[in-house]
């Protein structure tokens, strides 16, 4: 296969991000412990080639988001796929780079030749490490998605792993085969993929992977799941540092109940209420939220409301869904007509998001919801975080409540409450307490509204 070098950027010396080593809910990266908040566009950012991703991160950074989620090539979607329009997964025709170089027959079904998947393309590993390097440039994480599964025989059509897009005769097998392990030749090509990224992108650190995006459509097996993270474990077994693997569990939620011990972020999408986060705490392994969308023609509320309440139940990432970011609009500036939301107005509210965590050592936190005492109005809720004794997070979701009443140690506090929507603070309180309940009177807002209560002076 064509050799592709590593360009200069990459560090050797830096260990990926990792769990936190003394609360393994969060991560530690660059020596810091961190959670990991965006608004990121529609993962085509690197196998669509006429996407400008420097100009897409730059608008990240901007905003102090620390991640993306892209996937690797070996899926696209048909121009009109889930009502999404200007699909940054739908490549134009000619537009299509994945990790597999491109035959001299002619007959590709989204345009050009077809894939010989016994050769590398040089042309893609060299956009997949730029984008990678630039993007730690302005401090992004990258949850790299090598699979996904093909919802439609539409999309299947347009896979190079389809033996009708190949020169390779592999892949002649119904959609709902590929990701199992019954066919040998096309595993075989679906290893050699996942262990040529791997071996390429040892040095960054900036990085983890996702073994499949939404493994619960499409045929997708739990043996090939488990079989694909030992590929990865087995690909890195010789290098300094390791990666973090992440499996996507479930819509919404499940209880998970054997935790394949490989995986250490258990990725949940559109989970809202967040109550697989409590459902899944013990495992002590990070919490993610990293898919949003489907709350309806408000573009932005639902899609605040989900990201505090997630965080704030002691999930370590939420990533919205973000239909504003197109090829030719990649500042964020596309109008949306997809089945979510995003945009500059959201963008800026989930800033506020990560600027009011990142003011607390949430490393030492865990949910401490069991501090909020008496009863709440009706289609309200209250989720916090907690070192006791120290530090208060608290976030109210739903209008109505008036006073909030939290059971707190004895001594000296401030306390803060937020805009979630503007970041300014509505109400600033200094009090001292005599221990248990204090109660709190909540500054008019509407649909929610954030706490911080921290402790002043020596415990």
């Amino acid at each position: 296969m064509a050799a592709v070098m590593l360009s200069a950027g990459a560090s050797a010396e830096a260990a990926p991000i990792a769990l936190h080593p003394e609360n393994p809910h969060y991560f530690l990266w660059q020596g810091k412990p961190a959670i990991l908040i965006t608004s990121g566009e529609h993962y085509g950012a690197v196998l669509n080639r006429a996407f400008d991703y420097g100009r897409y991160l730059d608008t990240l950074g901007s905003y102090g988001f620390n991640l993306t989620r892209t996937f690797s090539g070996a899926y696209c979607e048909p121009v009109g796929a889930f009502n999404i329009e200007n699909n940054t997964l739908a490549p134009a025709s000619g537009d299509l780079l994945c990790p597999w170089a491109r035959s001299n027959v002619g007959g590709y079904a989204g345009g050009g030749n077809k894939f010989d998947l016994t050769q590398w393309d040089p042309a893609y590993f060299r956009r997949l490490t730029d984008f990678i390097r630039e993007a730690g440039k302005r401090g992004v994480v990258v949850e790299l998605v090598l699979f996904c599964p093909f919802y439609e025989d539409s999309m299947w059509n347009l896979s190079p792993m389809n033996a009708r897009n190949n020169v390779n005769g592999i892949g002649d097998v119904p959609r709902t085969d590929v990701y199992t392990l019954k066919h040998e030749d096309l595993l075989a090509v679906q290893d050699a993929m996942v262990r040529r990224i791997v071996e390429l992108l040892k040095d960054f650190d900036n990085l983890y992977y996702e073994i499949c995006n939404e493994p619960y459509f499409g045929g997708v097996t739990e043996d090939w799941q488990a079989h694909i993270a030992e590929t990865i474990t087995a690909a890195e077994a010789a290098f300094p540092h390791k990666h973090l693997i992440a499996q996507n569990i479930a819509n919404k939620g499940k209880k998970i109940e054997n935790p394949n011990p490989r995986v250490s972020v258990f990725n949940f999408h559109y989970a809202k209420p967040p109550a697989t986060v409590a459902e899944n705490y013990a495992i002590d392994r990070v919490i993610a939220d990293d898919e949003t969308g489907f709350a309806g023609d408000d573009r932005v509320t639902p899609y605040r409301l989900e990201g505090w309440d997630f965080i704030l139940a002691g999930g370590a990432v939420y990533s919205n869904l973000d239909y504003s970011f197109a090829v030719g609009h990649e500042d964020g500036s596309n109008k949306i007509n997809a089945p979510g939301g995003g945009g500059p107005e959201l963008q800026g509210q989930l800033r506020i998001l990560k600027e009011f965590i990142q003011r607390f050592d949430f490393a030492r936190m865990k949910p401490g919801d069991s501090v909020v005492q008496g009863a709440l109005p009706k289609g309200v809720s209250v989720r916090v975080l907690a070192e006791s004794g120290r530090a208060y997070a608290a976030y109210v979701n739903g209008s109505g409540l008036t006073n909030l009443a939290l059971e707190l140690p004895s001594g000296r506090y401030g306390a803060e409450w937020t805009n979630t929507k503007t970041g300014r603070n509505e109400k600033v309180e200094p009090f001292k307490h005599d221990g248990g309940a204090r109660t709190l009177q909540v500054p008019q807002y509407k649909d929610d509204i954030a706490l911080r209560i921290v402790r002043l002076g020596p415990q």
